[in-house]
């Protein structure tokens, strides 16, 4: 993939950056060209369904796009039925309405939950493990891409590049975690009894203006708020380069759906990010705890092999993220909470 001969030094309002973070490239347009079949968007009303539904109709606007939701967020379905996106109410743990949905021959799958699971890990495991045996199961002659987390593997020194593809999925403790892992072998037994082809995605934190790791501590720098630097190190990748890896993988299916780590290529240092932001903010970072010599951290020399590096880059979006910041531009409220090591997410709050 690469750059386009102009990119934007800033972004003047969410409508702008959506637009632009759902322009597709050629190698998009032309994977998705050679994928036969419509395209059915399962859990599309996330932080990520809405750009990449849209960014896959930009791309294949011949296909039929089928967001599928619940529909909570206000308008968003009217958003979609706009951009020329079918759209579908669903609750995915309502098994009745899951046969209802129409089967078309590819799957993203993006359903799943993370935040304030304290007080109700049953819904965690019925959403993260449950769910993923419905839609397996009904939608078993589909390609299906699904989202996963780099969380799934355990610890690893921050000098190793990353775990691999053959690290084997053994989180530190965490419901969450442990249902993602739950997940993905829902769908692996369902392919090794059908042949359902597929591909598990195995995602460390895509970046958009509103919410994401940048996000974070450049919101922090900003407020004076103490950076624990305990998980010191991330990996971050442009939203628009996580969707079109994850559309375009549905031309690399397998079965089983082999895991493919998608993010950025450099462990990056939130010390640094931090300086960075207080440079550009004319704040001076604070800071709290020492950096743990290991984290969540992935390595992506397979999905770079098979598609090449992100188009955006890191220092690109730092700047793109602290001009954001610095105008007190619009955020989502979802604070990533990278810096959790328990396994234990809390309700989302951003600090301010």
């Amino acid at each position: 993939m690469t750059e386009p001969t102009s990119w934007p030094t800033r972004f003047a309002d969410e409508g702008e950056l959506e637009d632009f973070m759902t322009v597709p490239d050629g190698a998009l347009v032309a994977d998705l060209a050679r994928v036969e079949g419509d395209i059915l968007v399962l859990g599309a009303g996330g932080k990520m369904g809405p750009t990449l539904a849209r960014l896959a109709k930009r791309a294949a606007p011949t296909k039929r796009i089928v967001a599928v939701a619940r529909f909570s967020q206000p308008r968003l379905a009217e958003r979609l039925t706009g951009w020329g996106i079918e759209t579908i109410a669903c609750d995915l743990l309502d098994r009745e309405a899951v046969a209802r949905l129409p089967r078309l021959a590819n799957v993203i799958y993006m359903a799943g939950r993370k935040f304030g699971e304290q007080g109700s890990l049953d819904l965690t495991w019925a959403l993260n493990v449950l769910v993923p045996g419905y839609i397996a199961a009904t939608f078993r002659e589909a390609r299906i891409v699904v989202f996963s987390t780099g969380c799934v593997y355990p610890f690893v020194p921050v000098t190793s590049g990353g775990a691999t593809e053959t690290t084997p999925a053994t989180p530190p403790p965490g419901d969450y975690a442990n249902s993602c892992v739950g997940r993905e072998r829902a769908f692996e037994f369902f392919a090794n009894r059908h042949g359902t082809l597929g591909r598990l995605i195995r995602l460390n934190y895509a970046i958009d203006m509103r919410y994401g790791v940048l996000h974070d501590v450049a919101r922090k720098v900003m407020a004076g708020t103490a950076i624990n630097l305990t998980a010191g190190h991330v990996n971050v990748i442009w939203q628009g380069d996580a969707n079109a890896f994850a559309l375009r993988a549905l031309g690399h299916s397998t079965s089983p759906p082999a895991p493919l780590n998608v993010s950025g290529p450099e462990t990056v240092s939130i010390r640094t990010l931090a300086t960075h932001f207080g440079e550009r903010l004319g704040k001076k970072p604070v800071f709290a705890g020492q950096e743990a010599a290991t984290g969540w951290l992935v390595n992506t020399t397979a999905c770079a092999t098979l598609f090449g590096y992100p188009r955006v880059s890191l220092g690109r979006m730092i700047d793109w993220v602290g001009d954001w910041v610095a105008r007190d531009m619009p955020s989502l409220g979802k604070a990533t909470q990278y810096e959790v090591r328990s396994g234990v997410f809390t309700a989302p709050k951003l600090e301010s």
